[in-house]
């Protein structure tokens, strides 16, 4: 089992996107974190998660996406999901996750969904 690797893109304004490559376990915890920094530092009120790249998660992985959901909730953020397989998005729907972190199938549809809407 590997590590993952975390990169922060902006895609657009306010939202950030963190790509997620490799294996996602406790292990990488101080990684994503950094990762959320990085992108709250940037102002982003949207994260999207990018798992096209992901190669395994266990049940520390999903652990450790609690603790970044509580994190992105104390900064009123919202999360998205997005290249998760069928198998994981299983997983996110079993845990509930996707009460929490909307799943989308890319980032444009998610950015579109979590977009600010005028008046708000």
């Amino acid at each position: 089992m590997g590590s993952a690797h975390m990169a922060v893109t902006r895609p657009a304004p306010g939202a950030a996107e963190i790509a997620i490559v490799g294996d996602v376990t406790a292990a990488c915890e101080d990684d994503l974190m950094t990762a959320h920094e990085e992108a709250s530092d940037a102002g982003a009120t949207v994260i999207v998660l990018d798992f096209a790249q992901m190669e395994y998660m266990n049940s520390g992985g999903i652990g450790m996406l609690v603790t970044l959901l509580v994190r992105a909730q104390r900064r009123q953020q919202r999360i998205a999901a997005v290249g998760l397989t069928d198998h994981y998005r299983q997983i996110f729907e079993l845990t509930r996750l996707d009460e929490a972190i909307v799943l989308h199938d890319d980032t444009a549809s998610a950015l579109r969904a979590l977009a600010p809407k005028e008046g708000r």
